[in-house]
């Protein structure tokens, strides 16, 4: 399983995308209480659901993990979980999913400078005050002392593409698979 971590607009979520188009790995789909982005389509990209019905499966014992990251709910279902497996997470649940010292999990977290993360998310339509509340929120959130010990570092801001990347991620987890059967 290959988990994804990375501050706003790292690239994080195209990469998870492209690995499931190029490479067949299927993209743990996540539950969120965010608004859908234009065209975003629900059980595709998330899981959206009210606030009342996030907390409703919480209740019910249905989640691996979940967190509050933004001002919004996320978290990925015990259903989602498996093998051939990406998972796109923030810092607070790639620590749950290491306590589970399954060896299987391969971790990457996606770094890039703010400046190429703000043009990003402008490039996108995301509103300017979210952008500016991101931003803020990931100086905090992504912090060296709040980030957990991750197998590889990569540079999202770089001039490679994201299927570049996606490659990559992809040619490193097909390695560090065979070594850790």
């Amino acid at each position: 399983m290959i988990l994804l971590t990375g501050a706003s607009a790292s690239g994080k979520t195209e990469v998870a995308k492209m690995l499931m188009k190029k490479y067949n790995i299927q993209k743990v789909i996540t539950t969120t209480t965010r608004e859908k982005r234009i065209n975003e389509v629900d059980g595709v990209d998330y899981f959206f659901v009210s606030k009342q019905k996030f907390e409703q499966m919480i209740n019910n014992g249905e989640f691996v993990e979940y967190t509050l990251f933004n001002g919004n709910l996320y978290g990925s279902t015990k259903a989602q979980i498996g093998n051939e497996k990406c998972l796109v997470i923030d810092p607070v649940g790639l620590k749950s999913y290491l306590t589970l010292n399954n060896n299987k999990i391969i971790t990457f977290i996606l770094e890039a400078d703010e400046e190429t993360r703000i043009a990003r998310m402008k490039l996108r339509g995301d509103n300017p005050e979210k952008i500016e509340s991101r931003i803020k929120n990931d100086r905090i959130a992504f912090k060296k002392e709040n980030i957990p010990e991750v197998d590889y570092h990569i540079d999202s801001s770089s001039n490679s593409t994201i299927e570049e990347i996606t490659d990559l991620i992809y040619k490193i987890y097909l390695e560090e698979s065979k070594k850790r059967k």
